[in-house]
């Protein structure tokens, strides 16, 4: 090179040109911040994994899921109850303006922009940071969520009587009701089978098949009624109906 006259560049035949593969970097400078993403990051994630499948796994053994009764169309007095996953969107149709003409609103259009927002919520906010003080967006967009479902869910569930919605889907064993007998009759007359259904296996009301009452304790609940659904004087016929009434029921067994 010579002063003022510019640079001249010479080749070097000893520099390949064949392309090398990647090298992966060398994280040994940045230690418990950063690491290669194959093995070390997926191993731990599917560990990870693998422990919360067996717990679900084990839940699911321990707990099984409940059952219910044989679906019955002729039931009107039935109450159909989501999972408690899906409380939160039972309680919003409940509301004026998500339900009825509204049920658009309530059952799309809501539930989408606000699942919608959360999912573009990192590309609003795509700040570097990890402290949530940091990312405001992402942050309050993440606890309206997280609050307005607990709100709705436990709104939803207050509501519901558990005790009679347990009763109406519960299974019960099958058992010969005699149509003809006396018993059968008053039941019939008094509208003990509006609740109660055709075959006292439960409806609207718990079933009286098996329900281990004596007489005496059947005949106080058919004049005095019972929490939290049934009231008082709903009978109305005379004590040998009710006496009638009371030892038809409670001879009521399970086979």
């Amino acid at each position: 090179m010579h002063r003022g006259k510019g640079m001249k560049f010479v080749g070097d035949s000893r520099v390949s040109a064949e392309r090398k593969p990647n090298i992966p970097k060398d994280y040994s400078e940045y230690p418990g911040k950063t690491e290669a993403f194959w093995p070390n990051f997926l191993l731990k994630e599917w560990l990870v994994g693998s422990v919360f499948l067996i717990g679900y796994l084990c839940l699911t053994v321990a707990h099984p899921s409940p059952l219910e009764r044989v679906a019955d169309p002729t039931d009107t007095g039935y109450i159909p109850l989501p999972d408690w996953y899906f409380l939160f969107l039972y309680q919003l149709l409940k509301y004026t303006y998500a339900s009825g003409p509204y049920n658009v609103i309530g059952a799309i259009v809501i539930p989408g922009i606000a699942f919608g927002a959360l999912l573009l919520a990192p590309f609003i906010d795509k700040g570097p940071h990890r402290r949530p003080t940091k990312r405001p967006f992402a942050t309050g967009f993440m606890l309206l969520a997280v609050a307005a479902t607990i709100y709705l869910t436990w709104e939803s569930a207050v509501a519901v009587d558990w005790e009679a919605r347990e009763a109406q889907g519960k299974i019960v064993a099958e058992v010969e009701i005699d149509k003809e007998a006396e018993g059968y009759k008053i039941y019939q007359e008094n509208g003990c089978i509006n609740c109660h259904g055709d075959n006292l296996q439960g409806g609207a009301a718990p079933a009286l098949v098996d329900t281990g009452l004596t007489p005496e304790e059947v005949a106080d609940i058919a004049v005095n009624g019972k929490a939290p659904g049934m009231p008082a004087g709903l009978f109305k016929g005379t004590d040998e109906d009710l006496q009638k009434l009371a030892e038809f029921i409670s001879g009521l067994k399970a086979e």
